[in-house]
């Protein structure tokens, strides 16, 4: 097991310890599921490598398959295409997703992840190509070769089927993979096993309503004329000044995200450290391009194993100038409203396939201040673990109560207008009250926050200020303060957790289930 950590089921965020008795058990679990599965793989082996005397005998008497060049050329075609070339001979290479041996048929359903939506080609193998040794003893997960006639017919998937003519393996599949794992396997054996585990159809059609969704984020701002940029993800301060580059204050330069830590490389011999945001460099992008956004990796040090929490994770962000905190959170709410709409536009069928209950959102959201929240969770007695009292102008509120309360109202809430105290100090102060800022929080119901945005603090005394009352010292920020010298303007932008986002729109319980390699305390392999 990885450390001694388990997903905390009544706490929503943080790190609890497994008792002595809790690890013991899941150990001894771990440990039978792998005993039994060696045991199923060797005897699986030894089936496979031994074939019965009568399955010997019947494909040896089978001669082997030669390709029938008196036949017409086929077409090689992706299985997507193959319903266009119905009464054509086409060739198609893709991976046996089933076998159905029927004795005198073998049934195969095919697929080479091709299409938005996968389809699945189911194949016919008849007479001498379903008696040979490949044949009877075809596998899952075999790559292969294959040369046949489309034909119409209603009971296949799709309609279509393709008849053989001719067949090859390209990539045979050995029989330990059904003793691999399942889906009631230990998590520590399906992440071990995740190469694998991301073939099944569920994990597959996940993977790729990812792919479309970070595509829909994409058309999405470039419909309006946004730019997209690769900020550096290793970033170091400019305080040439300062000779302790490892200081906590050093830290604290890209450390954009509240309390979390950063990731520390050795960059040449000086500390570097992995970003958490892209936010400081896209500030410096607008006055070059015009409003800008990236899709990029971020890091958080966290030691959380959380359903929400990744160490990296697929970071949106944008920034746009001449801006206004109306048009901010304007813009936030368009933004998921379109994207969540071009998901169901592009892959609707797979999408509900996943989550048959998606409805996309329709505007305008609920718009809510911090203080308004304060007041909800008082008026619903929701307790504050934290200090055990009532709820006060002041008190964080943690994901526990702030899910509550969106499970609770039911749709989405721009939640904005947070203490300074509680935010970065380039967060510019609110008009209605300087004690707070012009941030936003976007909580979806069944996920919480996904979007996370702020006005910029542009004017360079008052960021000066900010300095002043986090307690910073504002020599580390170098060109970050520059850039209210030369040209500055009113701008503010946000960040959207990808995962967090595909969780929302698949209504999956962990954020686990949306990374391709899951990143977080204790796992960075495979």
């Amino acid at each position: 097991l990885h450390e001694v950590m388990s997903d905390p089921k009544d706490v929503a965020d943080g790190v609890a310890e497994m008792s002595l008795s809790q690890r013991k058990k899941m150990e001894k679990m771990k440990k039978i599921q792998e005993q039994k599965a060696a045991k199923q793989a060797a005897k699986a082996a030894a089936a496979a490598a031994t074939p019965t005397q009568a399955g010997t005998k019947q494909a040896n008497e089978v001669p082997a398959l030669v390709l029938d060049t008196s036949l017409p050329p086929a077409t090689e075609v992706r299985v997507v295409d193959v319903h266009k070339h119905t009464g054509q001979r086409v060739k198609v290479f893709a991976w046996v997703q089933y076998v159905r041996d029927q004795g005198s048929l073998v049934f195969l359903d095919l697929r080479d992840g091709s299409g938005a939506v996968p389809p699945v080609l189911q194949c016919v193998l008849t007479g001498k190509l379903a008696k040979t040794a490949e044949a009877r003893q075809l596998l899952r997960e075999t790559a292969v070769e294959i040369f046949g006639t489309v034909v119409s017919d209603e009971r296949a998937p799709h309609g279509v089927e393709l008849k053989a003519d001719y067949w090859n393996v390209v990539g045979p599949s050995d029989p330990e993979l059904e003793e691999r794992f399942n889906e009631s396997s230990h998590p520590d054996v399906l992440l071990d096993q995740r190469f694998l585990h991301i073939r099944s159809v569920r994990f597959s059609s996940i993977l790729r309503l990812r792919s479309i969704t970070t595509a829909a984020f994409r058309e999405f701002f470039y419909s309006r004329d946004f730019s997209e940029v690769t900020p550096p993800t290793l970033v170091q301060t400019e305080a040439s000044n300062v000779t302790d580059r490892s200081s906590a204050e050093l830290r604290r330069v890209f450390q954009v995200e509240g309390g979390a830590d950063l990731f520390t490389v050795n960059y040449f011999g000086e500390d570097a450290y992995l970003t958490q945001s892209s936010q400081l460099y896209l500030e410096t992008v607008i006055p070059s391009l015009g409003n800008a956004f990236c899709i990029m990796p971020s890091y958080r040090a966290e030691k959380s194993r959380t359903r929400r929490h990744l160490s990296e994770f697929t970071h949106v962000e944008g920034e746009m100038a001449f801006y206004t905190f109306e048009k901010l959170l304007q813009f936030v709410e368009d933004m998921v409203v379109t994207v969540s709409q071009i998901v169901v536009d592009k892959a609707g069928p797979l999408l509900y396939s996943v989550n048959p209950d998606f409805k996309p959102p329709k505007g305008p959201f609920l718009r809510m201040k911090y203080s308004e929240a304060i007041a909800w969770l008082n008026e619903h007695n929701v307790p504050n673990e934290e200090t055990k009292q009532p709820w006060k102008i002041g008190d964080g509120i943690s994901e526990a109560p702030e899910r509550h309360m969106n499970d609770e109202i039911g749709q989405p809430i721009l939640l904005y207008g947070f203490p300074a105290d509680q935010k970065p100090f380039y967060m510019s102060r609110a008009d209605f009250d300087n004690n707070m800022t012009e941030s936003v929080d976007l909580l979806m119901p069944g996920v919480g926050e996904i979007v996370g945005g702020s006005m910029r603090e542009w004017d360079l005394q008052r960021l000066k200020d900010a300095y002043a009352a986090k307690n910073l010292d504002p020599t580390p920020y170098g060109w970050y303060n520059d850039l209210r010298k030369f040209g500055t303007c009113p701008h503010g932008g946000f960040g959207l957790g990808l995962e967090r986002f595909l969780c929302w729109i698949l209504k999956l319980d962990h954020i686990r289930e949306v990374s391709l390699y899951p990143r977080f305390v204790g796992r960075c392999s495979p």
